[in-house]
């Protein structure tokens, strides 16, 4: 008997499940904390859970990580040299500081505007090959003619041996500059993404696990892992995408919205007849807009392990994520005895002075400190250390913002009461401290006149709201938030109705069940192994292959006099009139632009069979490398004309979109 292993390296947590081949069923799940920067040394602490039984039989790996994800925001990818062909408008802001534009570049048909400045591109790939460790190159309207993006690869691959990223290889949609962005952060992220997977390998081939090796993208399908080393871009949000496959496997629903609630933040998105709903923008991370496919989600920092603080008589949930006291007490021997004693005035009370909040050191090494940061940092070690701690060794308060940026820099992690000590305290979920959550809620509540039960209670339906707010606001886009929570305070005798059953992921999520049903009427459910649906998410993505072409009309009008006109739109007419020609003949030109050639006909039904079959290669060309079996995919082809006014004949635009749908397969049968 053969089984599958699925590992997604969620914000807190990584989970690992096994799934048995011949059914499906969830045989076994294990739960580690994520390890950071790096996620391997998490992942093999949740493989190490698992029994060896079923691990000697494992066929089929695959993996959903943060660490695209993580590397982006932060800034910590590889240096990378951005080529831009075509006549630039350059933002204030640019991703890298070795960068340059050179002549060329193409119409919207495919034509040549300008010469490629190839001597430009070989000289600045000279002057920085030892700066960068990759390149990225984007043309102007390189979706309708890649020629000189491919060009300027091959120079630069010659020139210099590093790997060479492509816009046009990544996406098809319009918007040069978003396609160059798309194409850096894919470049820096390059290598970083080849260590991972070649240390992933590693671990298995010790392990003797001998399985296919996949890995989950961002549109929610799988991937081969060849793919995945040339565009390791397309993994950032995987976690969310895990999740959202996983909600609809394990709930056995086509249709439906997917609410995540993990240590870190709530996602929210939908699964609509067996797919993945998707951004119309492409993914927006670490600020930039990519042309990357992703799914459509909603994101906020509200999540097991957000920071509950209180400042005069309000109570705020996040944005910052700590350690909750309820595990610190586990982590660190006599916390609970320091929390006990830990105060702090009401007059200094805000985010980062809280009675029940401490700080530790991390393992990162500090560089470039602030006068004020080495002075508080000094004095922060690897046992937690409060405020009245930091006050009576500095001889002053502590400055918030120094305390702030030494988290942002993640020199120190700090501890507070979290969403997760509020279930520990009203005996929702038990798996830490729960003396320890009891007296951060007894500090908290006697702030507010509350006791440590009706705190967390108030805890419990605020962190409930913000999910209802989560997925109100995901279904009805534009919708203003302060009117959404409006409506669920229930002040107007009404509320919010879910016509698509609602399933919940996470490990405690069956504790707020209640409470969102008194906020929105909806089908909630938790299924069965809710506590790992990311990681089988991971595991049972489908492969999904999604291609787009497009079969532009051009109208060619020529004067029978002699004189040629211009390859024009659907005004020829006019214009010959206009210029005072007026015989003339025209005949239409159809333009096919795929992501692998530009090719013209003159037969409008000759182009359109010509796409039909070349979009259903691509799809089936792609899935078979990725490891899919030719029979099993199925493709859905769907079409778009655009036709204006007074047309008439063949559509201006006819937009094709191929969409292949797979299930992966182990190397070897049951």
């Amino acid at each position: 008997m053969h089984f599958s292993l699925g590992i997604d390296a969620g914000g807190t947590y990584t989970d690992a499940v096994i799934i048995r081949d011949s059914d499906g069923s969830v045989i076994e799940s294990s739960k580690a904390l994520t390890t950071y920067p790096d996620p391997l040394p998490g992942m093999k602490n949740a493989i190490d859970a698992l029994s060896p039984e079923y691990l000697k039989d494992i066929k089929l790996v695959s993996v959903s990580t943060t660490l695209s994800t993580n590397t982006i925001l932060e800034s910590t990818g590889f240096p990378v040299g951005l080529i831009m062909v075509g006549d630039y408008v350059i933002p204030e802001k640019l991703p890298t500081d070795y960068w340059v534009t050179v002549s060329g570049g193409h119409n919207s048909d495919g034509e040549e505007l300008k010469a490629l400045g190839l001597d430009s591109v070989k000289d600045f790939a000279l002057k920085v090959k030892d700066k960068v460790s990759a390149f990225a190159v984007s043309s102007y309207f390189s979706n309708r003619n890649p020629e000189h993006e491919l060009a300027v690869k091959k120079a630069v691959k010659e020139l210099t041996g590093h790997p060479v990223v492509c816009g046009h290889e990544l996406s098809q949609d319009l918007g040069a500059y978003e396609r160059a962005i798309t194409a850096f952060l894919n470049a820096q992220l390059i290598p970083i993404t080849h260590k991972f997977i070649q240390a992933i390998a590693e671990e298995f081939e010790i392990r003797g696990i001998n399985a296919n090796l996949l890995m989950l993208k961002c549109d929610g399908s799988v991937v081969g892992i060849e793919e995945a080393l040339e565009k390791p871009i397309e993994t950032i949000f995987s976690g969310p995408a895990a999740s959202l496959v996983g909600a609809s496997h394990l709930s056995g629903l086509d249709t439906c919205a997917m609410i995540d609630v993990g240590g870190t933040s709530t996602d929210v998105a939908m699964m609509e007849n067996g797919l993945p709903q998707l951004s119309n923008s492409g993914a927006v991370v670490g600020g930039w807009q990519t042309r990357v496919k992703a799914i459509r989600m909603e994101t906020s920092a509200t999540g097991g392990d957000s920071h509950v603080w209180v400042k005069g008589d309000r109570i705020y949930i996040g944005p910052r994520r700590v350690t909750p006291l309820c595990r610190a007490s586990v982590i660190y021997p006599g916390f609970r005895e320091k929390l006990k004693r830990n105060k702090v005035a009401k007059g200094y009370l805000c985010e980062s002075i809280q009675v029940t909040k401490f700080y530790v050191r991390t393992g990162f090494r500090p560089i470039e400190l602030k006068a004020g940061e080495r002075e508080i940092y000094g004095h922060i070690g690897k046992e937690p250390v409060s405020f009245g701690d930091l006050l009576i060794a500095l001889k002053k308060r502590p400055s918030p913002s120094m305390l702030d940026s030494l988290i942002q820099k993640r020199l120190i992690q700090a501890i507070g009461f979290t969403p997760t000590d509020a279930l520990h305290v009203l005996g929702e979920y038990t798996e830490w401290d729960v003396e320890a959550a009891t007296i951060g809620a007894s500090m908290i509540g006697r702030i507010l006149k509350q006791s440590p039960e009706a705190f967390s209670t108030e805890v419990k339906r605020r962190v409930a709201r913000n999910i209802a707010e989560d997925l109100i606001a995901y279904l009805i886009e534009g919708m203003p938030r302060n009117e959404i929570d409006r409506v669920l305070l229930g002040r107007n005798f009404t509320r919010f109705r879910v016509e698509i059953p609602v399933v919940l992921l996470g490990g405690p999520v069956k504790a707020y069940i209640e409470d969102l049903k008194n906020l929105i009427n909806a089908d909630i459910i938790v299924p069965e192994h809710a506590e790992v649906g990311n990681a089988v998410g991971a595991l049972v993505g489908k492969g999904i292959k999604r291609v787009e072409i497009l079969i532009k009309t051009k109208v060619i009008s020529k004067s029978l006099e002699g004189e040629a006109g211009d390859i024009i739109d659907y005004e020829a007419h006019e214009k010959c009139t206009a210029e005072g020609i007026m015989q003339y003949e025209t005949k239409n030109e159809f333009i096919v632009f795929s992501p692998s050639e530009r090719k013209k006909f003159e037969i409008y039904s000759e182009a359109v069979e010509y796409a039909e079959k070349l979009g259903r290669q691509l799809v089936i060309d792609y899935m078979v490398n990725a490891g899919l079996q030719k029979e099993n995919i199925k493709i859905d082809v769907s079409r778009r004309h655009l036709a204006p006014s007074g047309w008439a004949d063949v559509p201006l635009e006819t937009k094709l979109v191929f969409v292949g749908v797979g299930i992966p397969r182990t190397t070897t049968t049951a």
